[in-house]
């Protein structure tokens, strides 16, 4: 059987807040490396606050050195301008992680949620209760944004894990998934 490790770092955009979070995968177990988040300041000048993302994914980088990079696609909504301005900070955040030479990943909101908890529509506490379960961590208050990103990291795991499984359905049955994701079984 072939030993793998994976270091995935997870990104939910944000221009006032950015949350952050990086799995370590050894032999299909999962575990936390780290999370968090970056605040910025409202009334900082725009560019400023771009340049600071780019610059704490980068720092991010350097310290955990991951092998793959996944990020969180804007969630469509009404206020063009905000799409506009999140969009800069996924802009910021996916240059930096190339510059790297990661490998780029993009999930919808829904799609990482279908991921990590079985429902597209969960809300964002479901989301942290299912996290907290499956890497076994002590949530600490206002972390939505940063548990939204680690998130965001194991769904990339799931999907890879996926690809490299195969959509026969004979991998696809309880035993292969008990098999393949001991992590997530009590």
């Amino acid at each position: 059987m072939q030993k793998t490790t994976k270091i995935i770092l997870g990104i939910d955009p944000g221009t006032i807040i950015m949350g952050y979070g990086v799995i370590l995968v050894k032999n299909n177990v999962v575990s936390l490396l780290d999370m968090g988040v970056l605040k910025l300041l409202a009334k900082q000048d725009a560019y400023e606050r771009l340049q600071t993302i780019h610059q704490k994914v980068v720092d991010i980088i350097k310290q955990h050195k991951p092998t793959s990079f996944a990020i969180e696609a804007p969630f469509f909504g009404k206020n063009v301008q905000s799409m506009l301005k999140l969009g800069r900070a996924q802009g910021v955040a996916i240059a930096a992680a190339m510059q790297a030479g990661l490998s780029v990943t993009e999930y919808s909101p829904k799609k990482v949620k279908q991921s990590v908890t079985g429902n597209g529509n969960a809300d964002k506490l479901q989301v942290l209760k299912m996290l907290q379960t499956i890497l076994k961590f002590e949530a600490e208050k206002n972390t939505f944004d940063a548990s939204d990103a680690l998130a965001v990291a194991l769904c990339h795991h799931y999907q890879q894990s996926n690809v490299l499984l195969g959509s026969s359905a004979a991998k696809n049955d309880w035993k292969s998934f008990v098999a393949n994701n001991p992590s997530r079984i009590k």
